[in-house]
């Protein structure tokens, strides 16, 4: 047996590659791209012992093993996941919505689902949402709509989720390092990304996998503000672009919203909003300035049709800068 287990191809075949892989006890660890939403691609090697703790503590926080629907790529880690919690249910995972069971999604897919069969997705014992922030006018829609909503923090390096509502799955623990970096360690973390010992030594020290997100930790729960390089510089301020994207979802006239920083003559990096929804610079400026300091307020808006979205269904922040 190779010393790697591939993931890639038709969706039936990575299936029944994942069903074969689960039946063996000495199965090679899994070998998975990321999602590569701001940068290169990197391999992610998946033990089967990380694997399996995942799917079992996401089954204890959820409620018990059920089937699962496949509705995310199945070549990334999230419908890796999927599969394999619902094989390890005693289920192939269905491939249409069914409402048996969970489902797991991103963002712009509750969105679209709550406004074509919400009914289906109430059935549902839970909808895990990862991939991005949930918008809390999103989550309020799907609570109103009888959707039971968890959201999901986490990355390949860590199987995919390991916070589910801020709160750690079983054996997960989380701190903050310098620059406010967020750091996870336990059984679900990565044996290191395939041909690249340097940038796993960046990252993987002793145990903890040090993320590219900044937030905040109280001991009990995460509060994730968003990459490092979403933390602007703008005239001397640092300014915390998740965070501010964070409170423009939350205007009522607003679907979607992210926030980057550019490079600038004046500001060295000039702080730029790009928004799906009718509304001036000058309104979101005001609206940001009634929570947060006024030099965190966008200095340019750029008013979209969706936000670019990549493969995976995460962010496009390539493209973004390019449309800024």
């Amino acid at each position: 047996m190779s010393s790697l287990t591939p993931v890639h191809g038709p969706t039936k075949d990575v299936i029944r590659l994942l069903a074969d892989w689960l039946a063996d006890p000495d199965a090679a660890p899994l070998l998975i791209e990321t999602s590569g939403s701001t940068g290169q691609p990197k391999r992610v090697r998946l033990s089967r012992r990380a694997l399996l703790a995942s799917a079992e503590a996401t089954h204890e926080r959820l409620g018990g093993p059920d089937r699962w629907t496949l509705a995310v790529p199945v070549n990334f880690v999230a419908g890796v996941q999927v599969v394999l919690r619902s094989l390890l249910a005693g289920h192939r995972p269905d491939t249409e919505l069914t409402g048996h069971g969970y489902v797991s999604l991103v963002p712009t897919q509750l969105h679209r689902l709550l406004d074509n069969d919400a009914e289906t997705l109430a059935r549902y014992r839970a909808v895990l949402v990862g991939g991005g922030p949930v918008p809390p006018p999103l989550r309020e829609r799907a609570a109103a709509a009888g959707v039971r909503v968890v959201a999901s923090y986490g990355m390949s390096e860590t199987c995919g989720g390991c916070v589910y509502d801020g709160v750690p799955l079983s054996g997960v623990d989380v701190r903050i390092g310098d620059e406010d970096r967020i750091e996870l360690s336990g059984p679900t973390l990565f044996d290191g990304y395939d041909g690249d010992a340097v940038g796993t030594a960046r990252v993987l020290r002793d145990g903890w996998f040090r993320t590219d997100d900044v937030g905040a930790w109280d001991g009990h729960r995460l509060r994730v503000w968003g990459r490092v390089d979403d933390m602007v510089n703008t005239g001397g301020v640092k300014v915390p672009a998740g965070v501010v994207a964070a409170r423009l979802r939350e205007h009522p006239r607003i679907n979607a919203a992210e926030v980057l920083g550019v490079p600038d003559p004046e500001w060295g990096e000039r702080l730029v909003a790009f928004a799906v929804g009718e509304v001036e610079l000058a309104e979101l400026r005001d609206w940001v300035a009634e929570r947060h300091p006024r030099t965190w307020a966008p200095r340019q808006l750029v008013s979209l049709d969706a936000i670019p979205m990549t493969e995976r269904g995460k962010v496009d922040r390539a493209r973004l800068r390019e449309l800024a």
